[in-house]
């Protein structure tokens, strides 16, 4: 038998916080996840309010394909809608789809969702994340 003792550190004490990032980048890929699924509650919750066709391809990164079309929807029950009272799911996102196609432009809730991905992978969030959810780390960066 033999025994192996690890040093194991919060992301406060770890030496080096970027193994800590690096590693967290490199094999929790679904962060944001929570957001591309909302935004997809909040798009089908339109598309039964005001009809139509909806199609989608949503990523939390760019440059993957993505699209969201809402064609033959009724324009009117469009217009009665009040984008900031989050009337769909309650959730910020009803926001994003009502304006984005009362503008004529539903993909730019994708820049939304991409610039959020960016956010929760950034330094400050991911101290945050790791702080708040008391992750313990080896000196080599890796969560334990």
């Amino acid at each position: 038998m033999r025994t192996i003792e690890t040093k194991v550190y919060l992301i406060n004490e770890h030496p080096d916080k970027e193994k800590c990032f690096e590693w967290i980048r490199n094999n929790w890929h679904d962060l944001n996840q929570h957001s591309v699924e909302e935004v997809v509650d909040s798009l089908k919750e339109l598309n039964k309010r005001i009809g139509g066709n909806l199609d989608w391809s949503i990523s939390q990164v760019p440059d993957r394909g993505e699209y969201i079309t809402l064609t033959d929807y009724n324009d009117e029950e469009l217009l009665l809608l009040n984008a900031e009272d989050c009337p769909l799911t309650g959730v910020c996102y009803d926001v994003d789809v009502i304006m984005g196609l009362k503008e004529g432009n539903l993909n730019k809730v994708l820049d939304v969702i991409h610039a959020e991905t960016e956010y929760v992978y950034s330094d400050e969030a991911l101290l945050e994340l790791c702080d708040s959810m008391g992750y313990e780390f080896t000196e080599e960066g890796n969560v334990i």
